[in-house]
């Protein structure tokens, strides 16, 4: 293998490793993100970046198992129950910790 060669392996491996952390960072699989991010160097890294927080999705309750759910999920994977749109959501997972204001 050429220089050149062994030089754009470690440049797809550094992206690779840049969007597996950052979609485990945000809730995701790292394993996915790397092969997206390795395949796809500059385009894989900035979807990973722009992709959303998985723990700051709001949930719901299965009425049938009450499993708890994402909020979009239409079926529940657990009992396969068909989903309808919820009056009330359960908050997401992570919290956003309020600061106190200095003095």
């Amino acid at each position: 293998m050429s220089g050149y060669g062994m030089d754009f392996l470690v440049i797809l491996l550094c992206f690779g490793l840049a969007g597996g952390i950052v979609g485990r960072i945000k809730g995701s699989s790292f394993t996915v993100w790397f092969l997206i991010s390795f395949c796809v160097p500059f385009i894989g890294l900035a979807t990973a970046v722009l992709y959303r927080f998985e723990n700051q999705e709001l949930r719901r309750q299965c009425p049938d198992c009450q499993r708890v759910l994402k909020l979009h999920d239409a079926v529940c994977m657990h009992c396969g129950a068909e989903l309808e749109f919820p009056d009330v959501a359960i908050s997401p997972t992570a919290t956003v910790v309020a600061r106190k204001p200095t003095a």
